[in-house]
């Protein structure tokens, strides 16, 4: 929810709050969904099918009167950012189908694509293109560092084969995207600054004992967090 809640916190409007309320039910949707589209493609009918079934086309309804409401009280073109990241979204959810969401690559794919959401929430108050593009690219490039840095995480926690420099690819080549994207839309210095800081964080706690897997999870909940707020408090500087 990173995305939708600094996009919120850039361009508040009612379509805003109407576009998180959709992101989170995009979010919760994909579960029933997923073993939905998954029981169809495989030709079987279990227990969980047909409430699967009915989770899935309940949040779906649900998801598209709120598009509505936001089609009817957005300020500006709210749908090019997702029309954008959709291609993102479905190989998210093609690899979903296959029972195979644990890859990186959909992984990847599903968070850089619901990071439009922070792009959508500025364009539909009439914010720039600029902008728009400027939060997506803060989204997207913390989704990516902090995606594989978990994955990393959770390998050394279980003792399983992992490779350590590929967090640090991910966190150095996230702050890289974002200082050239300093110079090509509109982003604040604050964003680079507070993803430099969750860069030297991760390039350290990599190479450090491995918590436990919640204590993990509420790092990078606090890490986005802090992200999300200067990025913000960035753009609404005088």
């Amino acid at each position: 929810m990173e995305p939708a809640l600094l996009g919120m916190l850039v361009a508040w409007s009612g379509a805003a709050l109407a576009l998180a309320a959709a992101a989170l039910l995009m979010f919760t949707a994909r579960t029933p969904l997923k073993f939905a589209l998954v029981d169809r493609v495989r030709d079987r009918r279990l227990s969980r099918t047909q409430t699967a079934e009915r989770l899935a086309l309940a949040e779906s309804s649900v998801i598209a009167v709120l598009f509505v409401v936001v089609a009817f009280t957005a300020k500006g073109p709210f749908w090019w950012p997702l029309a954008a990241a959709s291609p993102l979204l479905g190989v998210g959810l093609w690899y979903d189908i296959q029972s195979r969401s644990r890859r990186l690559v959909p992984e990847l794919a599903g968070t850089i694509g619901i990071a439009s959401m922070a792009a959508a929430i500025v364009v539909a108050d009439d914010g720039t293109t600029s902008l728009a593009l400027g939060m997506w690219l803060v989204a997207s490039m913390r989704s990516l560092a902090s995606v594989v840095f978990v994955r990393v995480q959770i390998s050394r926690s279980r003792l399983t084969p992992h490779t350590v420099w590929h967090s640090d690819v991910a966190q150095v080549g996230a702050l890289a995207m974002l200082v050239a994207g300093y110079f090509v839309v509109d982003l604040p210095i604050a964003a680079i600054i507070a993803m430099a800081v969750a860069t030297v964080f991760q390039l350290v706690a990599v190479r450090r004992s491995v918590p436990k897997v919640a204590m993990v999870g509420a790092q990078q909940l606090a890490i986005g967090l802090g992200v999300v707020f200067t990025t913000a408090l960035g753009v609404l500087a005088p």
